[in-house]
């Protein structure tokens, strides 16, 4: 029987017998722990019974669902509520109407591995052209990465792209053009496929129940259960995944997950939760704290906790937040979950030049350089740049430098600089000093290195080219000039074409999945 099981037997004066048993016994002292001889372990292996009794001291019945019951109830109405709210979106059409497996698990893994750190809106687009233009895996499997990248291009996380590729190959080639049916065998089969997208895969195209936790369940099983840990505890990620398990109907895994998900896009949201439209707002434990610190305040009484609440003030219980973090009556719900630290991204320079030749054949040209083939923005496009310290001396020269080497010898007095952009990866805040270039009266350039091309505008939009160039580009277009006074630049950037989340809200999303970008997380997932 598995400590979850055993817990939920347990009758809920039991365990309130229990407490007051043991407080008796630690001689007065207020303890939020279950004692594990009360359970019996899964196994009579030692090492695996301390580990459990581990896991149950650690924390209070408070966060865990009190018998099946409670937890039928939870279904329910989430089910119900999912089958009148849930969004017209084209992957779940694809997959409700799919009847062949391979194909149904390839719809669904093309709009998971999107869906990471990507928002619904930005992808229906991405996902339809890519289903237009790849509707099976082994046309994905044959097509070239440059033809990947291309497609993806301006989605962001590009690995994830050439990963599915692989992936995709690799069940053509090694798999019979089969798909793994278990989440356990689509993580260790496919590459990028991490836990969520293994579990999301088998239970939405395979009908595994498998629990998934992605940023939206995140939130929406911590406030459920009034959940303050720390995001960052190996605790906090075991009790969301065993929760997860736990509330995922056997008999309709894929739209119970997919439920979960939508009610914390749709819903349960960050900032602004819509408690009133929640399905399950009878059994939310944050909103129950939100109601019973409303009653005390209207009655002018001082907080305490109430007979049913976990005490936190103990400071025993390691899934309830710190002391030192104590309830924010302005925050309401958005308590839950509490925000991780993240540490802020480091900060490097480049600069980037756009060389033109305004009088090719064939009308104007631009110069474009492959990246290599690992690495940040791996086998993208991008204009010719270098690594600069702010304001180095020596950036123009080494600019030029690389110039040359794409294109031959080039007038140093023609390069100018003409603003700048600010671009934030993942981990790293880059700023790209901005210069141009025109080869203005020179004989064209016709013969060009193997990892170089000169593109006609229209073609740089549709080449396999980052967001961060194209943020270039437009400054390039605008010709803003820069002012060049020792260190000062005019700043010129333009804003993401992808929302980014609040710090704790990414933090919270790349913890549950570390493997990023092989498995990256969603802003608001499948659902969102």
């Amino acid at each position: 029987m598995s400590i979850w099981r055993a817990i939920m037997k347990k009758p809920r004066t039991a365990l309130r017998s229990h407490h007051r048993k043991q407080a008796s016994h630690q001689e007065g002292k207020k303890k939020c722990v279950l004692s594990s001889s009360r359970v019996k372990p899964s196994t009579p292996n030692d090492l695996a019974r301390r580990q459990e009794e581990v896991v149950l001291q650690a924390f209070s019945p408070y966060h865990l669902f009190r018998d099946t019951a409670e937890v039928t109830v939870f279904r329910e109405k989430l089910l119900s509520w999912y089958d009148r709210e849930k969004r017209d979106l084209p992957w779940r059409r694809r997959a409700e109407g799919e009847v062949d497996l391979d194909r149904r698990a390839y719809a669904v893994w093309v709009s998971e591995v999107m869906l990471q750190q990507t928002q619904v809106a930005t992808v229906i687009d991405y996902y339809t052209r890519w289903m237009q233009k790849w509707p099976t895996l082994q046309d994905l499997a044959s097509a070239s990465l440059e033809e990947v990248n291309q497609l993806w291009a301006g989605l962001g996380y590009y690995s994830r792209a050439r990963r599915l590729q692989e992936g995709a190959r690799k069940v053509v080639e090694e798999l019979g053009g089969h798909v793994p049916r278990t989440a356990e065998t689509l993580q260790q089969l496919l590459p990028g496929v991490g836990r969520y997208t293994a579990g999301a895969i088998a239970s939405i195209a395979f009908g595994q129940a498998a629990g998934v936790v992605d940023g939206n369940i995140v939130r929406v099983l911590c406030r459920v259960r009034a959940i303050g840990a720390d995001p960052s505890s190996t605790l906090f990620s075991q009790h969301l995944w065993s929760l997860a398990q736990q509330l995922v109907d056997p008999a309709r895994p894929g739209d119970s997950n997919q439920a979960a998900m939508e009610l914390g896009a749709t819903v349960c949201t960050p900032q602004h939760p819509r408690c009133s439209q929640c399905p399950v707002q009878s059994l939310c434990r944050a909103h129950w704290r939100v109601e019973r610190e409303q009653r005390l305040a209207l009655q002018n009484l001082p907080g305490s906790p109430d007979v049913e609440e976990c005490a936190p003030s103990t400071g025993q219980c390691q899934l309830c937040a710190p002391p030192t973090e104590p309830w924010d009556q302005t925050l309401g719900v958005t308590n839950f979950p509490r925000k991780a630290s993240r540490r802020p991204p480091r900060e490097e320079c480049s600069a980037v030049c756009v060389l033109e030749q305004p009088r090719a054949r064939g009308g104007p040209r631009i110069l474009l350089v492959q990246r290599p083939s690992s690495g940040l923005l791996a086998g993208l496009w991008e204009f010719p740049c270098v690594t600069a310290e702010p304001s180095g001396p020596c950036e123009r020269e080494a600019l030029l430098g690389e110039l040359q080497r794409w294109a031959g010898p080039l007038p140093a007095t023609h390069l100018r600089h003409v603003g700048q952009v600010v671009h934030t990866f993942s981990h790293i805040k880059l700023t790209y000093q901005v210069y141009s270039l025109a080869l203005d009266g020179q004989t064209p350039v016709t013969v060009t290195p193997p990892g170089a091309r000169w593109l006609t505008r229209e073609e740089f939009h549709t080449a396999a080219v980052s967001t961060a160039m194209k943020k270039v580009f437009r400054v390039y277009e605008g010709q803003q000039p820069g002012t060049r006074k020792g260190s000062k630049r005019s700043p010129v950037s333009t804003p993401s074409s992808r929302k980014r989340p609040g710090p704790g809200q990414q933090v919270l999303d790349n913890f549950f999945r570390p493997h990023l970008p092989t498995d990256a997380p969603h802003l608001n997932s499948t659902a969102q």
